[in-house]
């Protein structure tokens, strides 16, 4: 496919992005629909974020929707594309399905937005029903990736192959719940999900070239204009948050992606500063329950649990060592740079 056509949909998606919070921001300011902050979730500086308007997601899902569908018409023109053709079909119908299990878990970031803000309730869903949705779009993507062609259980990762037969479907729909809300505990700091996203999309849209996944490609790149046009009200000081619309979006987008090119390793790599944001929550969490029962045992007094990290996620680990936002963006963005490379390294 030639290049100029993601190029043109990278910077379309970028332009609607952007322009589109001229409008989105003030109408999300007149209804008040301001992000609540919880204090003891993150650094206590954060209360003056109160009230910063959310759902501006939607920047980059409607940017990103416009720019997918520009994008394939223009590349049906441009190469003569036979859709006659049952590949050729079956590529385009994985990619439709790509943007709705997206949409889908966008609207389950809605939900849970609305009920924090709306409702002011600033739990939003439970997790168990977080769980049991995100469970049901997981699987319904699965079967629609058996159905256009991919029926390959294979974990593919590049210095090893193995099939594991069926239980590669629960693997699979165990690893999009763990991404999808890895992406999300990334929004923790003003432009640091969007550009650690943008990264991503850049990398899977080298590995799209690579691997011949043109259709998938015209995504990537709206996504990752998308994600750039979005920074411009995102980067520190914020002038809208993301919400769980948006990060549910992006963490549906990345899993999505990695896991239609069925280069898992490549997924691993691409999204290891996602996976290490969530993994440093479990290891604190589960150390501090693990040293406040031994506490316990020994004294009898309750909630004397320690910590590794000085908070978590781990960004805030870095903002409470003294890390500007702004250097916390970078330095997680070049780790994910620098991971990606590797992982294109490892199906070339």
């Amino acid at each position: 496919m030639p290049y100029w056509i993601n190029i043109i949909v990278s910077l379309l998606s970028c332009a609607v992005a952007g322009v589109s919070g001229i409008w989105l921001v003030p109408y999300l300011h007149k209804i008040k629909f301001g992000q609540p902050i919880k204090t003891e979730d993150g650094p206590k500086w954060h209360a003056k974020k109160q009230g910063t308007p959310t759902m501006g997601g939607f920047m980059f899902i409607f940017s990103t929707l416009v720019c997918v569908v520009a994008g394939y018409c223009i590349y049906r023109w441009q190469c003569g594309i036979d859709m006659t053709e049952k590949s050729n079909i079956n590529s385009a119908l994985t990619v439709l399905s790509c943007v709705i299990f997206c949409l889908l878990f966008a609207l389950l970031g809605f939900i849970d937005d609305y009920i924090k803000v709306a409702k002011k309730d600033n739990h939003g869903l439970t997790p168990k029903q977080k769980m049991i949705l995100q469970f049901i779009f997981g699987g319904a993507f699965l079967a629609s990736l058996y159905a256009f062609g991919d029926t390959s259980t294979v974990i593919d990762l590049s210095f090893v192959s193995f099939d594991i037969g069926i239980l590669y479907y629960p693997i699979m729909i165990t690893a999009i719940i763990y991404l999808t809300n890895a992406v999300n505990l990334t929004d923790g700091v003003d432009g640091l999900c969007g550009t650690v996203t943008f990264v991503s999309m850049l990398v899977f849209t080298v590995a799209c070239a690579i691997l011949k996944f043109n259709e998938l490609s015209i995504f990537t790149m709206a996504v990752a204009g998308g994600c750039l046009g979005f920074l411009v009200w995102n980067l520190n000081p914020a002038k809208c948050f993301m919400g769980d619309t948006g990060s549910m979006f992006l963490g549906a987008s990345v899993t999505a992606v990695g896991l239609i090119l069925h280069k898992h390793l490549l997924l691993v790599l691409v999204s290891l500063v996602y996976i290490l944001e969530a993994l440093s929550v479990v290891i604190q969490v589960t150390y501090f329950k693990y040293t406040a029962k031994k506490h316990f045992k020994a004294t009898g007094e309750k909630g004397q649990g320690k910590r590794i990290f000085k908070m978590t996620p781990i960004h805030h680990h870095f903002e409470l060592s003294g890390f500007s936002e702004y250097k916390i963006v970078i330095t997680f963005s070049l780790f994910g740079l620098v991971a990606g490379i590797i992982g294109i390294l490892t199906i070339l």
